[in-house]
């Protein structure tokens, strides 16, 4: 269960992302615009994970992140910035295709032993209620996996930019309204 505070961020999400992004060769020019986002459970319970499907003028964009409580030691070259959350304090948000919290997470999906998170709102310290999914991430099999067994062997892809499909299997596919793509795949 992901918790969601009711809280002001500084700078907001879409400020920081949009920031970074215009660092980033493969992300394209134009405005954003956030489509959805779904989130992952760390299991320690330390490492925030949410995943923004966004477009930016011509490109379809997957971007997973990780919020932490201090820096990751030598991931500086994975730092999209920090912002103030005002109920946690100081947060450092990584790109998650680099952080091993954020693979993990997806390496469990794809091995069908983790799907995304239920998100719980709370407000002055208590739970007051679940807010509905914008995106939903399921598991498709791939050739040879009968979903009967954990998959672990392989990379996990993580695709970036939504412009085709990642070789692989099995896959995670994303929907949110009346569109789709598959986010990831095990090589």
């Amino acid at each position: 269960m992901a918790i969601i505070h009711k809280a002001t961020l500084t700078p907001s999400k879409p400020e920081l992302i949009g920031a970074w992004l215009d660092g980033r060769p493969w992300a394209g020019q134009g405005p954003d615009e956030v489509l959805g986002a779904y989130r992952f459970d760390d299991p320690e319970g330390e490492v925030g994970v949410e995943v923004f499907l966004l477009r930016r003028g011509d490109r379809l964009l997957h971007l997973p992140l990780t919020y932490r409580g201090a820096p990751l030691p030598d991931h500086e070259d994975h730092l999209v910035g920090t912002l103030e959350h005002s109920v946690l304090g100081t947060r450092w948000v990584y790109d998650g295709t680099g952080d091993e919290v954020a693979l993990a997470c997806f390496r469990r999906a794809l091995a069908g032993e983790q799907e995304q998170a239920e998100l719980e709102v709370w407000e002055d310290g208590r739970a007051v209620g679940l807010r509905p999914q914008q995106v939903v991430v399921s598991r498709e099999p791939g050739s040879g996996d009968d979903g009967a067994g954990p998959v672990r062997e392989g990379r996990v892809l993580i695709q970036r930019v939504l412009d085709g499909e990642p070789e692989g299997s099995p896959r995670l596919l994303a929907r949110w309204g009346d569109q789709q793509a598959v986010v990831a795949a095990l090589a």
